[in-house]
């Protein structure tokens, strides 16, 4: 079992910081799209409601690997030069902003609307009032929602390396290893370790987020 772990130590290290640099920027994408959408199902006009619902709908239903087939073989077709690394980020972040943007607008909800009317009233903008008094106290409730989406995000990355895209992360090292040693259930034990230190590590981080933030009520 460690025989697998120390000859190929190098290919599972490259592959678990593969996987840890697009789930950081996809999780920035994810949190950026997130916020604005969620903005927009809870605007005061119609329209933008009915926008940000069918955003929602969209990509909250839609597969991910489907969004993957979309944004690179799709988007090649058409003459549009992505490269593998741009369409794993982008799908995987907009993915994932569907589900932070239902978070943040459960939190939005928990906001009381007396605040909102007397921002209002005080002469700021709705978009002021959101940016200033909502969203802040959102974030602060949402943090454990935010950490089960994170950590979905960390196994829905393993769908962008077996997918058409080949990035060489964590489950395509593991791959390439059960390969060339034909040793299945290791490689893909120690595939399995790094991402439950990726899980692990971010349930760490957003515990001592909520614990230093969260609004207790």
């Amino acid at each position: 079992m460690f025989d697998v772990l120390t000859e190929n130590f190098d290919a599972f290290a490259s592959g678990l910081w593969v996987t840890t640099r697009l789930v950081f920027a996809s999780f920035v994408v994810a949190l950026v799209l997130g916020t604005v959408v969620a903005a927009l199902r809870v605007a005061p006009v119609r329209a933008m409601q009915a926008a940000g619902a069918v955003y929602v709908e969209i990509f909250r239903n839609t597969p991910l690997l489907v969004l993957l087939f979309i944004s690179f073989a799709g988007l090649r077709r058409a003459e549009v030069d992505i490269s593998a690394w741009t369409a794993g980020i982008a799908s995987l972040g907009v993915y994932t902003s569907a589900y932070v943007a239902e978070a943040l607008r459960s939190g939005v909800a928990a906001v009381s609307r007396g605040q909102i009317e007397a921002g209002l009233s005080l002469g700021f903008s709705y978009a002021a009032v959101l940016r200033r008094i909502v969203l802040p106290q959102a974030f602060r409730t949402v943090i454990a929602p935010l950490a089960s989406v994170t950590i979905a995000m960390v196994k829905n990355s393993a769908i962008v390396g077996a997918s058409l895209l080949a990035l060489p992360d964590l489950l395509k090292e593991a791959r390439i290893v059960n390969s060339n040693t034909f040793q299945t259930t290791e490689a893909f034990f120690w595939a399995a370790v790094g991402y439950l230190l990726l899980t692990a590590t971010a349930t760490v981080v957003f515990r001592a987020l909520e614990s230093r933030y969260a609004i207790h009520r």
